[in-house]
């Protein structure tokens, strides 16, 4: 069975929604679950410290990120994450999975792009294969990938409420990893 793994972070529940979005597509695709918020906690003088989650995610088949935009970029919580793999990516441990990003912002744009471009970056350098949506913005019945976005999760959000088209489309990118993974399996 395959396993996915979603690692995020969420200061105000904008993002825990949309991670949570992608468990979901994760789940009804029939696969193993792992996931984990990043708190304040877990991170000592700059640092996330929570060695296990980086050892789950290195027995998983695929890796879910996410994290809402600040600044143009990843929340310090999450690049404390990022920055923290730094023995796992010198031994390429990640290599060949597959990857996904997940972000929103208060903005339509936000410079949102730029925080997926992260992720993706992030996800290379690992080694990992970068995963986005196969679904152009106004080309399916659906609606989904509300704001056009090709590599990955872009959703906008004001006072804690997201778009329930960027929740749906949480949890199809959250089933299109998870299909992909199998197959990979196989």
């Amino acid at each position: 069975m395959a396993r996915i793994s979603v690692i995020y972070f969420s200061r105000n529940g904008a993002t825990s929604k949309l991670a949570h979005a992608a468990i979901s597509g994760v789940e009804s695709a029939g696969c193993e679950i792992h996931f984990h918020e990043i708190k304040g906690s877990e991170i000592e003088e700059g640092r996330f410290v929570n060695v296990k989650v980086i050892s789950e995610i290195t027995h998983s088949d695929a890796v879910i990120f996410a994290s809402p935009t600040y600044m143009g970029g990843v929340a310090a919580q999450f690049k404390s994450f990022a920055d923290a793999t730094g023995d796992v990516w010198s031994e390429q441990r990640w290599a060949g999975k597959f990857a996904a990003g997940i972000t929103c912002g208060t903005a339509l744009n936000g410079d949102q792009s730029s925080t997926l471009q992260y992720l993706s970056l992030f996800a290379s350098q690992h080694g990992m294969l970068g995963v986005g949506l196969d679904t152009a913005s106004g080309h399916n019945q659906r609606g989904l990938n509300r704001l056009g976005c090709q590599l990955g999760i872009v959703a906008q959000s004001t006072q804690n409420k997201v778009d329930a088209i960027d929740l749906e489309t949480s949890e199809y990118l959250g089933s299109r990893v998870a299909a992909l993974a199998k197959r990979n399996q196989i």
